[in-house]
């Protein structure tokens, strides 16, 4: 839905409007994350992740997308993704994925985090952190990767050879391109397929998001036409980060330091933008 047909390619300016809105949403998220506690709705964590782009100059590339009301995604507990903040409070124990954007200068940056509220349990601590690091995988994958379809392949033998069906992964959602608009070709998977996809080429941008579940994969979206929660009430995760592929290497740039730290350990230094 929404994606253009034709592989887009950066150039270095472009990237950097890219990474200034990347940074600006990194910002917000913290916020935004820092802001998920007891007693504290949805809404007033979309309230100030709003307040916080603003401030920056930035727009939403959520708000108004398809007609969606807000301008971050709040999934809670066994929703997956695309949850509308509203007025719910949450509760001790919960747990929130939240997903936004950002725009400067007509370019797009596009991330998400995992935060559990209170008392966490800590099957929900252990499906957060395998979500994040199936997503620094799929990204570490990218600096070595030829075809678009490795990053899928790093995600899901990660996710397998350390849980094996422990938990499930998603394959309605997936990454995507992302540059001039917030989804564009290519579609990016979660999961190994026969499906080789395009060549990886500098200029291109992808949003890497892995989404896992604790019980089964299988979903369904709920009569507001946008929250998907899974059929058997276990719950998801959702970590995501923008990605440049440039001349020089990979930067994400959704993360102040390009990833550096994360990637570190995967054997991977990403490489500033030009």
């Amino acid at each position: 839905m929404g994606k253009n047909s034709k592989i887009e390619l950066k150039t270095a300016e472009q990237f950097r409007l890219m990474k200034e809105a990347g940074l600006i949403l990194s910002a917000a998220l913290d916020t935004a994350v820092a802001a998920a506690a007891v007693g504290v709705s949805t809404a007033e964590i979309d309230q100030l992740f709003a307040a916080e782009l603003a401030k920056a100059g930035a727009k939403s590339n959520f708000l108004g997308y398809y007609g969606y009301p807000a301008t971050i995604c709040t999934s809670v507990n066994e929703q997956i993704v695309h949850g509308i903040p509203n007025d719910r409070k949450l509760e001790d124990g919960d747990l929130v994925s939240i997903d936004g954007g950002a725009i400067i200068g007509g370019w797009h940056a596009d991330s998400a985090r995992t935060v559990i509220v209170g008392s966490a349990d800590p099957a929900d601590v252990e499906l957060s952190a395998a979500t994040e690091a199936a997503m620094w995988r799929g990204i570490a994958a990218m600096a070595s990767a030829s075809r678009v379809g490795e990053i899928g392949d790093a995600i899901d033998d990660f996710v397998t050879e350390k849980y094996g069906q422990k938990f499930g992964i998603i394959e309605d959602y997936t990454g995507h391109g992302i540059g001039s608009a917030m989804h564009m070709d290519p579609d990016v998977l979660n999961y190994r397929s026969r499906h080789r996809g395009p060549k990886l080429r500098a200029g291109m941008a992808l949003a890497i998001e892995p989404l896992l579940v604790r019980g089964g994969i299988a979903n369904r979206t709920l009569e507001d036409e946008w929250t998907v929660v899974t059929e058997d009430g276990q719950r998801a995760a959702h970590w995501e980060h923008s990605v440049a592929v440039h001349p020089g290497g990979i930067w994400v740039l959704t993360a102040p330091d390009g990833g550096a730290a994360k990637l570190a350990p995967l054997g991977v230094k990403p490489a500033p933008l030009p």
